[in-house]
């Protein structure tokens, strides 16, 4: 008699899947109080998102259009999902979570009653834990859950920001970016692990983003040759008070200094709007104009197959620890 089936649930952030729906995906976005907290209260916080989603959307559809027109989170998210469920073996079937956009986790959860599972692993695709995205993305799905599965039983893996397999890709990743840089180039080298920002008061109230981050880069330099880096923080904007360093600023500093530049998209397991667009396209033009010599960015983890197993191992960790 065959195993029963399991489910292993991937949730993400989501994007638009076309140039008409980044309205609306900004709208959900802003809607969303774990995110961003929009002021005069929970009441007014739908107006308020369809308001500023309505301004914000042209300079945002002209960055989705540099990339393609869409976001390509959805097919590395599914990817992902198809590859480490293949390697977890025919009695688990993959599924995708969205937060801001289709798939959403009402439509999975039922999806995933109809073929008759009864056992989930929930996995964030944020290594590092805050509020804003683990936080809300795990409260939607556990919401979703209660309403449309109630008899599902799920374990649910909301961080892994120290997982050393995790680690071991990170790393094969800078490395592959090192290769990429020129000889005359090394010796004036700086790495710049770049991480999606938060407003300051999230830290300030104890979420462990930041501290998850820097154990997060201290890992990954162990696994390394000496090299000087540093960490930033980019997507800042609104009139609130972000975490620092901003990466802009410490491209202006190479640039000032003469230093040549290796991103590290950190928090990002996947390609998408910060990496295609603010990291290749803004950043690269920024550190052109400020004089750095040289400007690179390492490759994203996406279905490299060292992830993949990374996953694979996180979730049988996660399985065998609840028998």
């Amino acid at each position: 008699m065959s195993e029963p089936k399991k489910a292993l649930v991937l949730l993400n952030m989501g994007g638009p899947d076309s140039l008409e729906a980044v309205e609306p995906f900004l709208c959900n976005l802003f809607s969303d109080r774990d995110l961003i907290q929009l002021p005069l209260g929970a009441l007014l916080q739908k107006p308020f998102a369809r308001l500023i989603s309505h301004f914000r959307a042209k300079s945002v559809r002209e960055n989705y259009r540099r990339i393609g027109g869409k976001s390509p989170l959805l097919h590395w998210t599914q990817r992902q999902a198809e590859e480490t469920a293949t390697l977890l073996g025919g009695d688990w079937l993959p599924f995708v979570a969205m937060r801001y956009w289709a798939p959403r986790a009402a439509e999975v959860v039922q999806a995933i009653r109809q073929q008759g599972i009864d056992e989930a692993v929930v996995v964030s695709l944020y290594p590092h834990y805050t509020g804003a995205t683990t936080g809300s993305s795990i409260k939607d799905f556990k919401q979703a859950v209660a309403a449309h599965h109630p008899a599902l039983r799920c374990r649910y893996i909301e961080d892994w920001h120290d997982w050393p397999a995790y680690l071991d890709a990170l790393a094969d990743c800078v490395r592959e970016g090192l290769a990429q840089v020129p000889a005359a180039q090394r010796n004036q080298l700086q790495l710049l692990f770049s991480a999606h920002a938060l407003p300051q008061k999230f830290i300030e109230r104890g979420d462990p983003y930041q501290r998850h981050i820097e154990q997060t880069v201290a890992g990954v330099m162990a696994r390394l040759d000496s090299c000087e880096h540093q960490i930033g923080y980019q997507s800042r904007s609104g009139p609130v008070r972000w975490m620092a360093p901003d990466s802009r600023k410490l491209i202006r500093v190479a640039g000032a200094a003469g230093r040549s530049l290796l991103v590290v998209p950190v928090a990002f397991v996947s390609d998408h709007i910060e990496t295609l667009e603010e990291i290749d396209g803004e950043f690269r033009e920024l550190a052109g104009a400020c004089g750095v010599p040289w400007f690179g960015r390492v490759p994203a983890l996406n279905d490299r197959p060292s992830f993949i197993a990374a996953l694979a191992a996180l979730v049988r960790r996660a399985v065998s620890a609840a028998v």
